[in-house]
């Protein structure tokens, strides 16, 4: 373990009991978060080659340059 690791966990240790819970609901707030962030970017990467023959056409290519 780190140092800046250790001192997270020593101020995490000095907390009373209803903080701790606050604690660990927010840490379980970041990981749903990330995890629904890479949900979400494995979906459409996934789907780039579905949607690919209809965004890649002539008449959208003017879009592709913003």
């Amino acid at each position: 373990m780190n140092a800046p690791d250790q001192v997270l966990f020593d101020k995490i240790k000095q907390l009373p009991p209803q903080r701790l819970a606050e604690v660990e609901d927010f840490v379980d707030f970041l990981r749903a978060r990330e995890d629904e962030q890479r949900l979400t970017h494995a979906a459409a990467k996934a789907s780039e080659a579905s949607f690919s023959k209809v965004w890649d056409n002539d008449e959208d290519a003017a879009y592709d340059r913003l």
